[in-house]
């Protein structure tokens, strides 16, 4: 295992960190109850996905 030769920098670090903030998730509306719904995933109101029932 490696060992660090030189301390990383404040500055570096928070540079590298930056990469680390939650981001949003992606929704849109479902096509058969408008709800917000997570893109490629069934509705969980109504159970619709790609306009067919999947969940009862």
């Amino acid at each position: 295992m490696g060992i660090p030769t030189q301390k990383r920098t404040k500055s570096s670090a928070k540079r590298r960190a930056s990469h680390f903030a939650l981001k949003k998730p992606a929704l849109v509306k479902c096509s058969n109850c408008g709800v917000s719904v997570q893109p490629h995933k069934a509705c969980a109101k109504c159970g619709y996905y790609k306009g067919k029932k999947a969940v009862k």
